[in-house]
């Protein structure tokens, strides 16, 4: 579903839409918009009729999606296919819970769910990629299609039945190949087998809600060991225990149920909705900036701050070159570099360094429209790494941090729901802000406007850390995907119980 993002802009200026950047914005919203409201219902339907059935009605809804988008005649039936694909598809969370039904012993989790963000990554660089290179084919390679031919009249189909070829693979391969791994739909099992089965509410460890959609980070999972990156992460339990004299347990008491959502909680969600809404906008600006007419009367030695119009007028094919060359440099940022990173520096500095610095991030890349032309791919890719480098290592971290301010194992389910929650109603804003906000800057000659709005919202971010309680007595393990990177086996951390003995009040 990420094949959109080159050529969103450009669909939406075809079809005469008013306020195109918005519009896109919207277009690209929906999909995540309307996967949030289903994501519930999908993870239910899968308790009742199974994970195979769901996962393959979810393939066919994206070809659907697909089919919709590519045929659209209009931003109406566009819309109306993304909405549907959001709708119709459950996936994520139904395969969150197959990888976890599938784990059958502890020491396979971490390498288990290391599957999903890897999986993910590698869409991010397909994606694009495949939109960028194939939309409007007639206007890239016109020695190959017509303009009166299929493709000519329907210019975003090409990259849409790719990806739908992708999606039949997958229902063939589920067809033959996938077994069902909901207990209570296993052929050959007796009624005993199902009911005496490790399924034990596995919803619950893999929540169904995911607040990434198909845009942009992975899945918010605070039961994860990889916190949406393909690092393994141990980070140390600290457990409290509430015991009588006799050494029997101690049921909590009303107030200590209640204090799930402290000031730390609360603070990092909002850490988290911030870097959210700005790491979104970058995302949807980023194609619209790239196709932008570029303005030819200006320069770095002849212009102010603000005097800088136009975007720096690249085709599709060219933008979706790029954001391949970016996933490859996020694979690797991600990796190689993240581990070590966040293992030399620590969690809560890194978090630190990179909220102080993601600003920058932002305000520097409007003006790539100043670069002589042949300095202009070594300033983007310069951008993009910059940009990568910060956002990577932001995520894993605030989820990190939110996990080790958890009071206890058992509040991780609602703070993974907040936090979910929050990610999300974000990424179905920030498209539609972001759009409006570059009209208006093309209006008065300062294409930076929209960027330098989501730098200001960093840059809010930036002083909330004035008001983030730190998470003390941090202790956090980070094993490379790369072998010689990985941490040493005395590296590894134990839990720790607090204990406290309570005297009876008799």
């Amino acid at each position: 579903m990420t094949s959109i993002f080159p050529y969103a802009w450009l669909l939406t200026k075809k079809f005469g839409v008013a306020d195109p950047s918005f519009w896109a914005g919207v277009l690209i919203a929906s999909f995540s918009f309307s996967e949030a409201l289903c994501s519930l219902v999908w993870g239910a339907l899968s308790d009742r009729i199974g994970r195979k059935p769901c996962l393959l009605l979810g393939c066919f809804g994206t070809i659907l999606s697909l089919m919709m988008v590519g045929f659209s005649t209009s931003f109406t039936m566009a819309l109306i296919g993304r909405l549907l694909g959001g709708i119709l598809n459950g996936n994520i969370g139904v395969i969150q819970t197959v990888v976890g039904e599938l784990t059958t012993k502890p020491e396979w989790e971490p390498k288990a769910f290391v599957i999903m963000p890897f999986i993910w990554a590698i869409g991010t660089i397909l994606g694009p990629a495949i939109g960028g290179i194939f939309a409007n084919p007639v206007a890239s390679y016109p020695d190959h299609f017509s303009r009166d031919g299929l493709f000519g009249r329907f210019p975003w189909l090409l990259p849409n039945l790719i990806c739908a070829a992708f999606m039949l693979v997958s229902i063939i391969t589920c067809v033959i190949w996938f077994k069902e791994t909901h207990p209570d739909f296993q052929p050959g099992r007796s009624h005993r087998e199902r009911r005496d089965s490790i399924y034990q509410s596995i919803t619950e460890q893999t929540p169904a809600i995911s607040a990434g959609g198909a845009n942009a980070d992975n899945a918010v999972d605070l039961n994860s060991d990889t916190y949406g990156t393909f690092t393994e992460v141990g980070v140390q339990k600290l457990e409290q225990w509430r015991l009588n004299e006799d050494g029997t347990s101690r049921p909590p008491s009303i107030s200590d149920k209640e204090k799930w959502l402290t000031k730390k909680i609360v603070m990092l969600t909002l850490a988290l909705s911030i870097y959210t809404y700005h790491s979104m906008c970058y995302d949807h600006l980023l194609p619209i900036f790239y196709q932008g007419k570029s303005a030819k009367d200006i320069s770095i030695a002849a212009t102010s701050p603000f005097d800088v119009r136009g975007g720096l007028g690249l085709s599709t094919k060219d933008v979706g070159l790029i954001m391949s060359v970016n996933g490859v440099i996020a694979l690797f940022i991600q990796g190689v570099i993240f581990p070590l990173v966040a293992k030399r520096l620590g969690t809560w500095n890194v978090f630190v360094l990179v909220t102080v610095l993601h600003p920058v991030a932002l305000f520097i890349v409007p003006y790539l429209a100043l670069l002589p032309r042949h300095f202009l791919y070594p300033g983007i890719y310069f951008c993009l790494t910059v940009r990568n480098f910060l956002s990577i290592l932001d995520y894993p971290v605030i989820l990190i941090l939110l996990k080790q301010a958890s009071p206890s194992p058992s509040c991780l389910g609602r703070i993974n729901g907040l936090a979910a929650s929050a990610g999300a109603a974000c990424r179905c804003v920030a498209p539609p802000i972001a759009g409006i906000l570059y009209e208006r800057g093309a209006d008065i000659g300062f294409t930076g406007l929209a960027w330098w709005a989501a730098g200001f919202v960093a840059l809010i971010g930036v002083f909330q850390l004035y008001f983030v309680p730190r998470v003390t007595k941090e202790t956090t393990v980070y094993k490379a995907v790369v072998p010689c990177l990985q941490a040493s086996a005395n590296e590894r951390m134990s839990d720790v119980i607090d204990v406290t003995v309570v005297e009876d009040d008799d």
